[in-house]
């Protein structure tokens, strides 16, 4: 990988948090897309089930270094660019040889496709309208591209994802951190999610964000949400402070890929595939993926880091 002209630049801090957000170009006319850590369940631990210990969730949980992102992230987006829709991709959606997009209406279903936690993290709210017409422009946008491409209504289930869970709604990768960023209750901007390629193929979601680029120039703020650590078969990788040098080197190699020159852009994030790391850290890659849908939807500007959250940056692409 060739490196960059200038200084890694990495902000770890709430202050450089929130000076990289505020130093975003505000261009509500091309809004830029995002890479950003969608997190877990563990964000959304209620008081009495935090330990206050444990790594992983002084790390991801409700009081960590993520969170604090995101309750600065959202209200950013929304000053900058005051959307007129949202649309998400997240890493728990994929469809093979087809794209959907959800089109459900009015205070949208949850989708809680995950497990073996307290009764409390499935019984989050987010509160939040679709748009029909959004679902559809989006749709437009796929299949001007050549994708095969439809609309899936709250009575259809959202398809079996290859861990059982099945079911019409938002996914975890979506409402867990949205009642971060824009809170509980949300009805002002529409959000549809749309899938990911279930190939896995880095330049075929890369063509799935390329394909949605030019709704940033209608006011629609593209967000793509997954985790750049992502390994069941070692929990410590999940925190910082108990991560292994393995993960902690494929982690800088990600924000040192995403800081290449827009020329070297494409070529330096397709290349982390073949880092030594990568299938340590990603065992199934579903969760790294969607950096190439954002990539893909602000090709030809240049990419900033914005958080540089272990495992869970924010990256801004399109700049």
């Amino acid at each position: 990988m060739s490196s960059s002209s200038s200084p890694l630049t990495v902000p770890k801090t709430d202050a450089e948090w929130k000076a990289a957000l505020d130093a975003l170009p505000a261009t509500p006319e091309k809004i830029p897309a995002f890479f950003f850590g969608h997190g877990s369940p563990i964000l959304q631990f209620p008081d009495h089930l935090l330990s206050n210990t444990s790594p992983m969730e002084l790390h991801a949980g409700p009081k960590g270094p993520l969170a604090r992102f995101l309750k600065l992230f959202g209200p950013a987006l929304l000053e900058k660019y005051k959307p007129k829709g949202i649309l998400v991709f997240s890493a728990h959606w994929e469809t093979l040889g087809e794209r959907v997009v959800t089109d459900y209406g009015d205070d949208q279903p949850l989708l809680m496709d995950y497990f073996g936690f307290d009764r409390e993290l499935y019984e989050l709210k987010f509160s939040s309208n679709g748009s029909s017409e959004l679902s559809q422009r989006v749709v437009s946008a796929f299949t001007s591209a050549g994708f095969l491409a439809r609309t899936t209504p709250r009575t259809e289930p959202r398809g079996e994802d290859g861990r059982g869970f099945q079911g019409p709604g938002l996914d975890h990768g979506v409402f867990v951190p949205f009642r971060i960023m824009f809170g509980h209750t949300f009805h002002d901007i529409p959000i549809v999610q749309a899938s990911i390629d279930s190939s896995l193929s880095p330049e075929k979601n890369w063509a799935i964000g390329k394909a949605v680029a030019k709704l940033r120039e209608e006011g629609i703020l593209i967000l793509s949400g997954g985790l750049t650590i992502h390994t069941f078969r070692d929990w410590s990788a999940f925190a910082e402070s108990t991560a292994k040098p393995e993960f902690k080197e494929f982690n800088s190699a990600i924000l040192e890929a995403a800081q290449q020159p827009v020329g070297n852009l494409k070529e330096s994030l397709v290349n982390i595939t073949k880092h030594k790391y990568f299938r340590r850290a990603h065992p199934r890659e579903e969760h790294f993926i969607p950096i190439y849908v954002a990539a893909g939807a602000g090709e030809g500007g240049e990419a900033k880091i914005l958080a540089g959250v272990y495992g869970c940056p924010t990256i801004a692409f399109g700049l």
